[in-house]
């Protein structure tokens, strides 16, 4: 980059200049602006139609560097997109991280009837966080987030929710730990739980709804 102040565009020196009133009529114009409501701005706004990932590298096809520059930020080859707008994003596995157990690592998807079959037992007041393999294909999913609802004897009892982030196509699966939580304690705490784990994106378009089930025993 030039690392002089770069002179901006504007009338050339020694040109014809403004008249007087053109200045007035500009300046009240500009007034205009500073007074107008910032949300117009933000409605008028129309976003550019959505590309594919291999239509983008292939712009710069002409110019080597800038696309071994792009594969190598999305952690993919040209050759592994296929050209698909919307983007995939593929689980392939949910695992269980506490102090109790060590780790638990349960493949997706699971089949409808373990859905109703423990997969995990937890003490009371103990602490645990889940642990996501997934991969994303053919595009960039933007805004995925997840949200957690837990059930108990049909009554909801907890409701948890957050963002995973932005992520591009990538030749390796990528590994994501939800934030820590504790199981709560106590005689009605003890227990077998039902939940659904929802993951959608900025777009609503949801990647995976996972019911499962749970224990909660007590503390040794």
């Amino acid at each position: 980059m030039d690392g002089g102040k770069k002179e901006e565009a504007g009338p050339s020196h020694g040109g014809v200049t403004w008249d007087k009133r053109k200045e007035e009529e500009d300046g009240e114009s500009e007034e205009d602006d500073h007074h107008q409501d910032p949300s117009a701005a933000a409605t008028s706004f129309i976003p550019g139609p959505l590309l594919s990932l291999k239509d983008q590298i292939e712009k710069d096809k002409e110019d080597e560097s800038l696309r071994r520059w792009k594969e190598k930020l999305l952690g993919c080859l040209e050759s592994d997109l296929d050209g698909q707008m919307e983007p995939e994003v593929k689980f392939h596995s949910v695992g269980i991280l506490s102090s109790d157990f060590g780790e638990i690592n349960t493949p997706l998807p699971i089949k409808e009837e373990q859905s109703n079959y423990v997969l995990f037992t937890l003490r009371e007041g103990s602490e645990y966080r889940l642990k996501l393999t997934f991969s994303v294909l053919h595009n960039i999913v933007s805004g995925l987030a997840y949200t957690n609802i837990v059930w108990k004897a049909g009554l909801q009892v907890d409701q948890s929710k957050g963002m995973l982030g932005t992520f591009a196509p990538h030749r390796e699966p990528y590994i994501h730990m939800l934030e820590e939580e504790t199981t709560p304690s106590g005689a009605l705490a003890r227990g077998t739980y039902t939940a659904k784990l929802k993951f959608m994106d900025d777009d609503k378009r949801c990647h995976l709804e996972l019911n499962y089930s749970f224990e909660i025993s007590k503390a040794r």
